[in-house]
């Protein structure tokens, strides 16, 4: 007959893993010869029950019937580019505790400015995305706001703070999204970042763009503008740490001094790494965007 070795453990922490539900005998002790302690009970009931809960996961995952007994189907492979960001989504969503704020701008001012603009010399009307402008507000925030400029070295614990500004963009493309960074937005116009935007979008569409342009960035920009839509959650894309979400801006009705007047607002969507920035500094980065792109701001951007 074989006896069972039993467990090296004080009477307290088997009577803590009793009370846990765990047998000491299965548990692998970290002092010396073999001795268990309080912090090896922990452990193992946390991979117990993170065992159990990933079995679960899986077996929620299955399905119990296939998809073409309920009609007609069509299979196709996942789009290269939707492959690729696929995992740093999903590492980005489970990894960083996302907050976001949603708020309303008043781009009136900038609107009226932006239609206004003109070329010096033949007078032809200049066509410049709104997103060119709010590219250089948020250029403007970031300097006031260095958290949001970060990344997290959470290894080290230590906050990396970037001293350029380079910006990326959500790109719409046939081949799914993709994020390229336009490079020193701070030392560009309104006019040449609109310019460099057309660019990086045309080589994005046409796969012609350098893998470099999609790392290295301060903060990203998804702008649905053009789509429509209002309010939505984007992801960060790390090692980043905030992303800037823009809808389609409306023209609302507001009563001011008794009069009915027309403005034009900007849906905003701001989430952002709640490890390094606070809710206070999310909505002060808001207000200032807010103030960037409001009355009287639109032509100090452009310069």
């Amino acid at each position: 007959m074989k006896i069972k070795k039993s467990k090296l453990a004080s009477p307290k922490v088997r009577k803590f893993a009793r009370e846990l539900g765990a047998n000491i005998v299965e548990i692998q002790g970290s002092q010396r010869s073999g001795r268990v302690n309080e912090e090896d009970v922990k452990n193992f009931v946390k991979k117990q029950f993170s065992d159990v809960q990933n079995k679960d996961n899986k077996q929620f995952a299955k399905n119990d019937y296939s998809h073409d007994e309920f009609g007609e189907i069509e299979i196709k492979d996942i789009p290269r580019i939707k492959k690729i960001s696929s995992k740093q989504l999903v590492r980005s969503w489970t990894e960083i505790p996302h907050v976001t704020q949603h708020d309303e701008i008043d781009i009136t001012e900038m609107e009226n400015f932006r239609s206004s603009l003109r070329d010096l010399y033949t007078g032809e009307k200049i066509s410049v995305t709104p997103l060119a402008f709010i590219m250089k507000a948020v250029v403007n925030a970031l300097k006031t706001f260095p958290n949001f400029n970060a990344s997290l070295d959470s290894e080290n614990s230590k906050i990396i703070y970037k001293k350029y500004f380079h910006i990326g963009v959500a790109v719409d493309t046939p081949h799914g999204l993709m994020v390229p960074k336009l490079r020193n937005v701070d030392k560009m116009n309104i006019k040449k970042i609109g310019e460099e935007l057309k660019k990086i979008s045309k080589l994005c569409r046409e796969l012609k763009i350098d893998k470099k342009e999609f790392f290295g960035g301060s903060m990203t920009i998804s702008s649905l503008g053009g789509i429509g839509g209002s309010f939505f959650t984007p992801i960060i894309n790390p090692p980043e740490v905030a992303i800037l979400g823009v809808g389609k801006s409306v023209e609302k009705i507001f009563k001011h001094n008794g009069q009915l007047i027309s403005k034009k607002m900007l849906p905003i969507s701001l989430s952002y790494d709640h490890r390094i920035i606070d809710g206070a500094e999310g909505a002060r980065f808001c207000v200032h965007l807010g103030e960037s792109l409001g009355k009287d701001f639109a032509f100090k951007l452009a310069v």
